[in-house]
């Protein structure tokens, strides 16, 4: 049996819009009254995210002083996963295809992602994607777990999934940051980093995936020519 497990952001849904958004926000939020502040476009947003650069290193680039830029920060860890800006999320491009193609011949599809069991529910009812994962290929964290960092809590994930599902005859990670490339490769399985994700391809190679690929589409159809 052959096995693909996929992460949710990045693959599936495109976060760009929600990380924009609650950018704009926080940044409004701790700026002074009548501090002059610049507000970067999305693609100048979005290039510093994918190249990992500290959220508070981009308070200071947009404009607020070191203070400001520690509750900016502070701010956008406590809102960046709340209800409200997950109506900013979207299916990434060419993502339903790629299941649908995947989800026909046959291959085990798992998902496994840092979003808690509500935010999954949520994403999975608004784009109609519980079709292509049952209960249990869904591996998420529990509503109260405490986390820590995903380049930590990712690997658990997979630990439990090995020891959960039955043998595969090859199992593929496809992800778009290093927690995902890390928790492959701590447990032997091919790490495929996709670039359509929060993390750009010089960030990606930093943790040497197996592969690069354009996104979860051209993941596919790799795997189902290997």
């Amino acid at each position: 049996m052959l096995r693909l497990i996929t992460d949710f952001d990045g693959p599936i849904i495109d976060v760009s819009e929600r990380y924009y958004r609650v950018y704009q926000f926080c940044l409004e939020k701790t700026r002074g009254l009548n501090q002059k502040v610049t507000i970067l476009s999305k693609d100048e947003f979005w290039s510093l995210k994918r190249a990992h650069l500290p959220e508070k290193q981009i308070g200071i680039i947009s404009g607020l002083n070191e203070e400001q830029a520690q509750e900016f920060s502070k701010l956008r860890r406590q809102i960046i996963h709340t209800e409200p800006f997950f109506q900013y999320d979207r299916l990434a491009l060419g993502a339903v295809d790629a299941l649908l193609k995947v989800q026909h011949a046959g291959v085990d599809l798992v998902v496994m992602t840092m979003r808690r069991v509500w935010e999954l529910d949520y994403a999975f009812k608004k784009f109609d994607l519980s079709r292509f994962f049952p209960e249990n290929r869904c591996y998420c964290l529990s509503n109260d777990y405490v986390k820590t960092r995903d380049i930590d809590d990712k690997p658990l994930l997979m630990a439990r999934a090995i020891k959960e599902l039955p043998p595969a005859s090859e199992t593929w990670m496809v992800g778009d940051t290093e927690a995902d490339i890390t928790a492959a490769k701590k447990h032997g399985i091919k790490a495929i980093a996709v670039e359509c994700g929060i993390r750009d391809q010089a960030q990606l190679e930093l943790y040497n995936p197996d592969l690069i690929v354009k996104d979860l589409g051209a993941c596919v159809d790799l795997y189902l020519r290997s």
